[in-house]
């Protein structure tokens, strides 16, 4: 692929739904200019255009849900806690029949404390009232964090893509669990 060019994010299934909701919404036009009482007119129009626009964007999701199908294969991750990062790889795979704009993974990281042992976990959240009166600010570590990358962009069917992001890893963190998820645009 040439440098500037852009690929699209809509396939041929894309163009055929609009083409339908776009002579659905011709077609309601017409039959509501065909109106004997003109008083319902611009209601009739606004609730046509409405649905149309509405049955757009669902069809569009729906359609993204079906062509677009994506796998992460041999996911890595590799903590430099001198640096305070973990660095994640992996392969990305199009296993479905059209190509992919976006391939996005989300990582999130959970700390989950210093132990398993629930006797030190307190269940409820400070509401800071009493802090107003101490004068003292805490700052609070971050118990989570996530992130999302863009690991690849038009990702051709049946073609492979390696991938490597190196996402911060709060040195307060204990017991950490990691969850990842991916989509495709």
């Amino acid at each position: 692929m040439q440098r500037g060019s852009k690929m699209t994010y809509l396939n041929i299934w894309h163009y055929i739904a609009i083409l339908i909701i776009f002579i659905l919404f011709i077609i309601g036009i017409i039959f509501s200019f065909k109106q004997k009482n003109k008083k319902l007119l611009l209601p009739m129009i606004f609730s046509i255009t409405l649905v149309a626009i509405s049955l757009t964007f669902l069809l569009l999701f729906i359609i993204d849900k079906y062509t677009k199908h994506i796998e992460i294969h041999k996911l890595k991750s590799r903590k430099l806690p001198s640096l305070e990062k973990v660095i994640y790889s992996g392969i990305v795979k199009n296993t479905g029949n059209y190509t992919v704009g976006k391939v996005k993974l989300t990582i999130k990281l959970v700390s989950k404390g210093k132990s398993n042992d629930l006797s030190n976990t307190t269940f409820y959240k400070s509401s800071g009232f009493l802090d107003i009166f101490s004068g003292i600010k805490k700052k609070k570590a971050p118990t989570s964090v996530e992130k999302t990358f863009i690991i690849a962009r038009d990702l051709k069917p049946r073609h492979l893509k390696t991938f490597r992001v190196i996402l911060r890893y709060p040195s307060n963190f204990r017991n950490v669990s990691e969850y990842t998820s991916i989509s495709a645009h």
